[in-house]
């Protein structure tokens, strides 16, 4: 792809944002689409929401788990980024209409207390870089249609971000072995999922580790109070207005995502 395709390809991205309306797969439209021009795509984006006023304040692995490989048609990890306007707080309604195809996952949330900046990091040294866990939903969402994607898609996507509630109870990294953290996922009171912290690459803490080392292959460094989304730990659920979404995890506590009624979008 060109320069001018890419910017294309953002700026469609872009409007689907504002607009509401997804648009078609890029990866069927543009036949030459490689892994670099995805990300080439997503940076596009986030320099003009930068330029707009957002900022960055964290990144997410995505794909990590078999579960959303399998779900999503992929097999490898890719990475997004996490701006301030992603992040609602814990129990205050969320208007599902601001999303377009959304969905919920349960994660981890890994929170730096200084920075990392690869190629060459190691489990160690991302573990002694970790302030503290935080049990955490995210919302993930497509501007591509019917989620029809691959991983070119999802990556010029901006991996499907979409929003991130984080839990309220930090926990030290020691305090707790987040291979075998189990988790359950509740939505409207009703078990819908379960899963452990194993399915994210082996441990979240991989998951950091691959991303300190793509990311540095970019130039990109980790920031020192930063929010790292490692992966979620089962498939991704369906969340329409008016649900009541709670993730527990053994060790870490719970959180809660409460998405906002559509009397109360259609008042707001």
């Amino acid at each position: 792809m060109d320069h001018a395709e890419r910017a294309a390809a953002a700026a469609a991205l872009l409007a689907a944002y504002r607009d509401g309306h997804p648009v078609e797969p890029l990866s069927e439209k543009y036949s030459d689409l490689t892994l670099d021009d995805a990300y080439e795509i997503q940076l596009l984006q986030i320099q003009q929401r930068l330029a707009a006023g957002a900022s960055v304040k964290g990144h997410k692995v995505g794909l990590t788990s078999v579960a959303m490989q399998r779900q999503l048609g992929v097999d490898q990890p890719d990475f997004g980024h996490l701006l301030d306007d992603m992040f609602h707080l814990e129990n205050m309604p969320i208007p599902v209409g601001h999303y377009l195809q959304p969905r919920i996952e349960p994660e981890v949330a890994i929170v730096l207390k200084r920075a990392l900046h690869g190629p060459g990091v190691t489990a160690a040294e991302a573990a002694a870089a970790v302030d503290f866990v935080l049990p955490a939903l995210e919302v993930i969402d497509s501007r591509i249609r019917d989620w029809k994607i691959g991983l070119l898609d999802t990556v010029a996507d901006n991996a499907s971000s979409g929003g991130v509630v984080l839990g309220s109870r930090p926990t030290p990294l020691g305090a707790v072995d987040l291979r075998l953290a189990g988790c359950t996922l509740h939505v409207r009171g009703e078990l819908v999922a379960t899963g452990a912290g194993g399915a994210v690459l082996g441990s979240p803490l991989n998951a950091l580790v691959w991303l300190a080392n793509t990311l540095g292959a970019r130039g990109v460094g980790l920031e020192a109070g930063h929010v790292v989304l490692p992966g979620s730990v089962t498939a991704a659920v369906p969340v329409q207005p008016g649900d009541s979404v709670t993730a527990t995890f053994a060790g870490l506590g719970s959180v809660t995502a409460r998405f906002a009624p559509a009397a109360e979008e259609l008042s707001s």
